[in-house]
């Protein structure tokens, strides 16, 4: 006898993630499972993060990255894990220009060659065994790697930024976080101004009009017609005399992002791809001139750092923490909601993501025609899980 064939109805299928890239179909999805083109030179940390004698460890979509510093000042970035028994090498330390791994002493040069073993070899001949290593270089305070394919470096530069050289350098303001989101979320964020409800407290935009928006090539440029810095605190610096504040410029240059107002305020946005859902931003603001308030005159020049300083504790890096959270909250609805309707209304968003997708694709493509796929392609955005520690009997 049959039981009730109502309990032999399966239970509903759970819910799954979020499709690969190779699986999406929506334009949405596509984007958000994107990675970023290695091929190019990355912010990883600024300088002062790197004192001589340390390491950093870093990912670039899923695959770990070591740089240090050697104890002459030189950089250098090899893969993060030891060719031998795999332990991450940024847990290591540096000899000179070399790094040693923690366990066996395997030391590794600047290139990721092991040029010393610190055990017997067993009657064996000296193995040769190399990690990966990779172009490393200092510009703008920061510290860039080149994760692609070497030959690359040298055609490909790091961004210039003339206002921070030359005899008579613009104040310049850092702010940089680690975000739970992907880098597309960010790029929307940062070039979107649609969003200055978020930012009704600070006000440094809005009522924001589109007037332009193109993608040419790997660029996509855009302009708004907007109120630049006209709330509260900020306001009262700007000298809307002499720089026009009714519009911005900005640009998805890939895979760096800008802006321009009148000429006389400037930033710069660098995303690093550390995972599928972790990226972390370094922002550069540069202003050519600080009005002081109630006068026609500007703030001289030896007090702009502390100017700075200030302005980016009381007013830009709150501001910021503001799209932190939103772009945060945006990957877990994502993650949530992948599956819901597309409802876009920006059509500049939609240039961006284009052209996110069409870079992804071309190095995949590029990847698949060479002997070996690359660490960046096989991790595709995963991060390896940790090793395990036991709490205690069971």
């Amino acid at each position: 006898m049959s039981g009730d064939p109502r309990r032999a109805r399966p239970a509903p299928a759970a819910p799954s993630g979020p499709p690969a890239f190779a699986e999406a179909r929506s334009k949405r999805a596509k984007v958000r499972a994107a990675g970023m083109d290695p091929d190019y030179w990355y912010a990883v940390a600024y300088e002062s993060e790197l004192p001589r004698g340390t390491t950093l460890a870093t990912r670039f979509w899923g695959h770990p990255i070591v740089v240090y510093r050697g104890t002459d000042g030189s950089l250098h970035a090899l893969e993060d894990r030891c060719a031998h028994r795999q332990l991450k090498l940024s847990a290591g330390e540096v000899n000179g220009c070399h790094l040693t791994c923690t366990y066996h002493g395997w030391t590794y040069d600047g290139d990721g060659h092991v040029v010393h073993y610190a055990h017997d070899l067993f009657g064996r001949a000296r193995p040769e065994v190399k990690v990966s290593g990779y172009p490393v270089t200092a510009r703008h305070g920061l510290v860039w790697i080149f994760p692609g394919d070497p030959a690359l470096a040298s055609v490909r530069t790091v961004p210039a930024i003339p206002e921070l050289s030359g005899s008579r350098p613009w104040a310049r303001l850092d702010a940089s976080y680690t975000w739970q989101a992907h880098h597309s979320m960010i790029i929307d964020n940062v070039s979107d101004f649609s969003h200055s409800y978020l930012h009704r407290r600070y006000r440094p935009f809005w009522d924001a009009k589109l007037t332009h928006h193109e993608l040419t090539g790997d660029r996509v440029e855009l302009s708004y017609d907007t109120c630049v810095g006209g709330g509260g605190l900020a306001s009262r610096f700007v000298d809307r005399r002499r720089v026009d504040t009714t519009s911005i410029d900005l640009a998805f240059d890939y895979p760096y992002q800008r802006s321009d107002t009148g000429g006389a305020i400037k930033h710069w946005c660098f995303v690093l791809p550390m995972d599928r859902r972790t990226s972390r931003v370094f922002f550069v603001f540069c202003f050519d001139a600080v009005r002081i308030p109630g006068t026609r005159r500007t703030l001289p020049r030896r007090l702009l750092p502390l100017f700075m300083r200030l302005t980016g504790a009381l007013l830009v890096k709150p501001l910021l923490r503001q799209d932190g959270t939103a772009v945060e909250s945006e990957q877990l609805g994502y993650e949530t909601h992948h599956a819901a309707p597309i409802v876009e209304l920006n059509p500049a968003v939609g240039l961006f993501q284009d052209l996110t997708i069409r870079k992804w694709q071309e190095f995949l493509d590029r990847d698949r025609a060479r002997p070996r796929p690359s660490g960046i392609a096989l991790a595709d955005g995963r991060v390896a899980p940790g090793p395990r520690h036991r709490k205690g009997p069971p």
